[in-house]
Parts: structure tokens; sequence; C-alpha cells
């Protein structure tokens, strides 16, 4: 407990699944949590934290523009007192469209919120940090961007930008006290891969869902979550310019024919 005591933590995409649940976590270990999304369920999650005696702000906003993000971190500043941890988790999957059908529109708009808006959440965030000399910056990016298989070509190519950003800006963040590292979630059910998860139940194919990674099931948002926790918090205080992968140890292996 006490992990985050002290600190202030703004995450984005904070409505639903993995932002939620690291919203949540992350203030039960004592942050006190600016949570943002576009989604107006971000005020549950924040009624979620202030239940159980934690202190929250509630922002309805777009984390891709980069005049929303400014205001976001302004808030931080103003109502908590600063940005000690910034978990940029926003993100669309785009759905599985084809190869030859995918539009420029499409491509704009994953990118514009996935990459683009991670990449405003560390400039804005990264600001505030330099200055003390200390702060931990995650990114959720996925397993889709370390290699095909994972997710749409659009979507897969934003996740391998952002752990491109990470590695890059980590570097340019040298000798400033300031870290930064993403995570890479497998088949996790959330508002966004819900759709995938409730085909397989209609299907009557349940079982089979997360069956390509040696645990044999999908996680749960609240396993990204602790990750987040930890390179959040001091005891990753030499995790630098990583890729956390937590996927059941799907990425661990090429693609065989199981049997059995």
């Amino acid at each position: 407990m006490n992990r985050l005591q002290g600190k202030c933590a703004v995450v984005t995409g904070a409505a639903s699944g993995i932002g939620r649940a690291s919203a949540i976590l992350f203030a039960r270990e004592g942050a006190s949590v600016v949570a943002v999304d576009r989604a107006p369920e971000v005020e549950e999650t924040v009624a979620s934290i202030r239940s159980g005696g934690g202190k929250a702000v509630a922002l309805t906003k777009d984390a891709s523009s980069e005049t929303a993000v400014a205001e976001i971190m302004e808030t931080a500043v103003r109502e908590l007192g600063g940005v000690d941890v910034c978990y940029a988790n926003a993100g669309i999957s785009g759905g599985a469209v084809p190869f030859f059908e995918t539009t420029v529109e499409q491509w704009t708009q994953i990118l514009n919120v996935n990459l683009i808006g991670t990449f405003l959440a560390v400039k804005y965030a990264a600001r505030l940090m330099v200055g003390k000399g200390r702060g931990s910056i995650i990114c959720t990016a996925s397993v889709a961007g370390l290699r095909s298989g994972a997710g749409g070509i659009p979507y897969s190519a934003s996740k391998a930008g952002v752990i491109s950003l990470v590695q890059t800006v980590a570097n340019q963040l040298y000798g400033t006290g300031v870290r930064i590292n993403a995570i890479c979630p497998g088949l996790i059910e959330t508002g966004m891969t819900r759709p995938i998860f409730e085909m397989a139940r209609a299907r009557g194919s349940e079982q089979k869902i997360g069956q390509l990674n040696p645990l044999r099931r999908a996680g749960v948002p609240e396993e990204i979550a602790t990750a987040a926790l930890f390179l959040a918090s001091d005891e990753a205080s030499y995790v630098n310019g990583q890729a956390l992968v937590v996927d059941g140890g799907l990425s661990s292996s090429h693609p065989v024919v199981r049997k059995g």
C-alpha cells in the first residue's frame, strides 16, 4: 500500500478498461488522480475513487487534442499540485479492416488518437517533470506493435510507433531523471475488445479465447494496471525506455498448430 503516496497521476482513457482499473489502483496506492476520457463514464471512475476515500478529478476531454492535453496538465497543476505520473493510455482499435479496404481517413483517426495523442501527453507531462528532476511516464502500446497477428494494420503501426516513441524520448530526456516506458498488453477484455469476446460467446467458443498463449486465457484490466503501478512507482526507478510485455506468453513463440 501507499506506493504512490503524495503523488499526482494523470490517466487518459480512464472511463473503462485498463485506464479505469489503473486510475482506481493508483488512487488506492495513495495518488491523487486526474482521470481523463472523452466518454462521460469517466465520472464513474472518479466516483469509485472517491467512494474509497481517494482524491480524484474527472475531465471529459479528447486526449488527441493539443489544446485539451495542455488543459489537462494545467488542471493537474492547479488542483492537485503537479504531475508525478502520466499514464498515456487512451486508444482506439479501428476494427479489423482488410488491407486494401483501409482508407486514409481510418489511418488518420487511429494515428491521431493512438500515436499523436500519446506524443502530446508525453510532451506536456515531461515538461512539468523535467522541472522537478523526476517523474514516470507510461504509455499503452500492444503486442500488435511487436509483430503481425494481433491487430489491424493501422492499429499495429500506431502501437509500434508508441514503442519507438518511448525508446527515443527516453534518450531525449537523458539526465533529467524522468523515466518513460511502455506496456504491451496481449488480449485483454476491455470496452475496445469486447466485440471479440461477445462474438466468441455467441458462437459458444468462449473456451478458445486466449488459447494461443501458454496460459490459455485472456487477461483482465487489473493485470495491466498492476504493471502500470510498478512502472509508476519508485520500485521501477531503474526501468527506462522499455516495452514491458504482459500477454500471458503470447509473444514468446512463433505461431504453431496446437494439439489437444
